[in-house]
């Protein structure tokens, strides 16, 4: 079966709600392991003595292997659907949480990071092909439905990790081995079905919107994605791996207080991830993906020189808009280029964790020379990257 019938699933005008509950809570699960690697970040710092270069070294390995990885397997999968790769892909993130929770050295929590990232980069493009193929023509609820889980997920790990990792030490992250047998469990299940909708006939595709852009406008608007994808994911990864160390360093607080500050920045993130995909049905992706990038700026902008109470509200505040435009992000692209679903998922992702990945590396450069606090003051004007989305083509959402 080729994935012509599988990338036609989608436009069947029934929505799968179970299935699409099924691979957002697994979504959940994978990356709340993944969310587990950064938010034991200042246990690992004190245990290992890392500099913050160290810890850039670290979100880069695993980033890196999430990210690269992944438009090669949505490529492959696109031509040859492998439906239960997806609980195999898990087993590779539950080996790397055992490898964390046993590391005795710098290089073995690089090999903990790697087998977690790959794990990631075989979940999220074949997932997000669920989501489409269950998706009933309604494509951006059900990316939205499908990213706020892992929103969640990625929230819920620094909260987890306040509570039990960070006061029972490094040894407790084996403890979430049952998260990833419990996610292997659900997506066993999501598998077969997935493998079921591959042996069906192939059913009357929804309506392809036409592409009448050229070549070199398509590369154009894709570049503008990327430049776009940057600005929110450098942004997003100066607070998933550093937010807490700037909390620490500017207000004295203890490592556990400022995970659960974390915590509220992924939590409102996790609330704007719903919103941006079913906006964007109703108003269209490129509205979605102005209000999301550009939005935040006035509030990052804030941000390095407000008081503690404050700046809580504004991290919540640009979780929430900053969030809201990967769907709308993922949804345009496969429209612009509709019948390479699974190899678009895997770009979009890939280029996603990496340039999170490559952000924190060179952030951590940065912070060692300067201070965590200029890597804020610095980071605040990416959102003005969202102007570019002027020069995205209209494609008639």
């Amino acid at each position: 079966m080729t994935a012509t019938t599988a990338e036609h699933q989608p436009a069947r005008q029934t929505t799968s709600l179970w299935i699409l509950f099924a691979i957002s809570f697994s979504h959940m699960l994978n990356d709340l392991m993944q969310a587990l690697l950064p938010a034991v970040y200042p246990l690992l710092r004190e245990i290992y003595a890392l500099d913050f270069t160290q810890i850039g070294l670290i979100t880069l390995v695993n980033q890196l292997t999430a990210s690269l990885l992944q438009p090669l397997v949505g490529y492959y999968t696109d031509k040859y659907p492998k439906p239960y790769s997806l609980p195999l892909a898990m087993c590779s993130t539950l080996s790397g949480l055992l490898v964390l929770s046993m590391a005795s050295s710098f290089p073995m929590l690089l090999v903990a990071a790697a087998l977690i990232g790959v794990g990631s980069s075989i979940f999220h493009p074949e997932s997000s092909r669920v989501a489409r193929m269950a998706s009933g023509g309604r494509l951006g609820f059900a990316q939205s439905l499908f990213q706020v889980g892992g929103n969640v997920g990625t929230a819920m790990g620094p909260l987890l990790a306040a509570f039990i990792i960070i006061p029972r030490g490094q040894g407790s992250v084996s403890w979430f081995a049952i998260v990833a047998l419990t996610a292997i469990a659900v997506l066993f299940a999501v598998s077969r079905w997935y493998a079921g909708q591959n042996r069906m006939a192939k059913p009357q595709p929804v309506r392809l919107r036409a592409n009448d852009l050229s070549r070199a406008g398509m590369i154009s608007a894709f570049a503008i994605l990327a430049m776009l994808v940057l600005s929110k994911n450098v942004y997003m990864a100066s607070m998933t791996s550093f937010y807490s160390f700037f909390l620490i360093e500017k207000f004295g607080l203890e490592a556990e207080t400022a995970q659960l500050y974390l915590f509220v920045f992924l939590g409102a993130a996790a609330a704007g991830t719903f919103i941006g995909g079913p906006v964007g049905d109703r108003v269209g992706r490129k509205v979605v993906i102005w209000v999301s990038i550009l939005g935040p700026l006035p509030f990052t902008l804030a941000l390095p020189y407000v008081g503690l109470e404050l700046s809580i509200v504004l991290t919540a505040i640009i979780g929430f808009i900053l969030a809201s435009a990967f769907s709308a992000i993922l949804v345009y692209a496969q429209e612009l280029l509709p019948g390479r679903v699974g190899m678009i998922a895997g770009l979009m992702f890939g280029f996603a964790f990496g340039m999170g990945a490559l952000g924190a590396a060179v952030l951590g450069v940065v912070a060692d020379a300067t201070s965590i606090i200029f890597v804020f003051q610095l980071c605040a004007f990416l959102p003005l990257v969202g102007l570019l989305t002027a020069l995205l083509p209209n494609t008639g959402d």
